[in-house]
């Protein structure tokens, strides 16, 4: 592997990652508001969810879901794009796993932002759908369903899907490289979920939240709601 290419992909991939999307629309729409500091009332509580990124979730909360969607999309782009460029102009090297890998790095942690960005399910899967679409769109499923219907955990749904990329890339590529992409890849998500993943944990110990009400107020999550609604599946 040529280290000056590599560096580049890195470079390349983490500085379009990290171009502050929700920040840009927030302010294209004339709204001021700090994203990371939104408030969601639980309803049939007293509790708040307490927002810390500034992702398509966090825009959807306080922008709506429309403009949440435009984001999101745009987010996948961000990541989609250089990481495309290094595949189509390097297909037998590693270079496009670099650039997907950093696009996610720098969306969850962007030098225009104060390093305070999204969670990087966008940004996961911006990377994901040029390293292997179809795996992307399995997985995606899979965790969902595996989610949904196997752990019946809302918080689990959202996220299992990143977890079915490692077994998905090992039995298509055999390629410690792509695995190791895909080990990364979680890694990154989980990291930045930590936050989000200890006001669950207190919620659950509390016993008298429910999450799924503040997750319903982002597009993927009125999605699954549905799903579970149409199935009767019990929300945790």
């Amino acid at each position: 592997m040529n280290i000056p290419l590599a560096s580049l992909a890195l470079l390349v991939g983490y500085l379009f990652g990290a171009i502050p999307v929700s920040r840009v629309i927030s302010r294209l729409l004339g709204r001021k508001e700090e994203l990371e500091s939104i408030e969601v009332p639980i309803p049939g509580t007293e509790e708040t969810y307490k927002v810390t990124s500034t992702g398509a979730a966090a825009a959807s909360m306080k922008l709506g879901p429309r403009v949440g969607c435009t984001i999101g999309l745009l987010d996948i782009l961000k990541v989609a794009l250089p990481t495309l460029a290094f595949k189509l102009l390097y297909p037998d090297q590693y270079y496009f796993l670099i650039a997907a890998t950093a696009g996610m790095l720098g969306h969850n942690w962007p030098v225009f932002n104060r390093f305070q960005g999204g969670r990087g399910i966008s940004a996961a899967y911006g990377g994901l759908l040029v390293v292997d679409f179809l795996g992307a769109i399995v997985s995606a499923l899979a965790g969902l369903l595996f989610g949904l219907f196997v752990l019946r955990d809302f918080i689990l749904a959202y996220m299992a899907g990143l977890w079915f990329v490692i077994p998905w890339l090992w039995f298509t590529t055999h390629d410690l490289v792509y695995v190791g992409y895909a080990v990364i890849v979680n890694i990154l998500f989980f990291v930045a979920m930590i936050p989000d993943l200890r006001q669950y944990q207190k919620a659950r110990k509390e016993g008298n939240v429910d999450m799924s009400d503040v997750l319903a107020t982002t597009p993927m999550g009125r999605g699954m709601m549905k799903i579970m609604q149409r199935f009767n599946l019990n929300r945790k």
